[in-house]
């Protein structure tokens, strides 16, 4: 079982910034992928970022390339979302996973079914 304690969120004005953090514990050697996810009311869980923590080959949805950007730091097994440029529609809760796959970036659409260990989820708030 791993752990993962996110922190980071809170409220900005649009084109403000925040920068999520997701600390992992337990069993840390059990997985390979790491990414942040939200889910937006009325639609299925999407993924935001994603990455090999191996291979740092970070992954991103749409409406997150060229604002956020995902990293980590293996040593303390730890990753990062630095969210730039915020817009209101940005605004949810944002769970980082940690999990295990042969390609981490097929999960950016990862459906209804469970997979990996989810943290409680950090809340950014974004307004106009």
């Amino acid at each position: 079982l791993v752990y993962l304690a996110e922190s980071g969120g809170g409220s900005v004005q649009t084109g403000g910034s925040l920068r999520l953090s997701c600390a992992a514990s337990g069993d840390t050697w059990s997985f390979n992928c790491m990414g942040w996810f939200r889910q937006p009311l009325g639609k299925s869980r999407e993924g935001v970022a994603l990455m090999d923590i191996r291979a740092n080959d970070p992954t991103y949805s749409d409406s997150a390339k060229g604002r956020f950007t995902i990293s980590r730091d293996v040593a303390i097994n730890t990753a990062y979302l630095q969210m730039d440029s915020l817009k209101p529609e940005d605004t949810d809760t944002y769970y980082c996973v940690a999990w295990r796959s042969w390609k981490c970036s097929t999960y950016l659409h990862p459906g209804k079914g469970d997979f990996g260990d989810w943290g409680q989820g950090t809340r950014v708030t974004v307004s106009s």
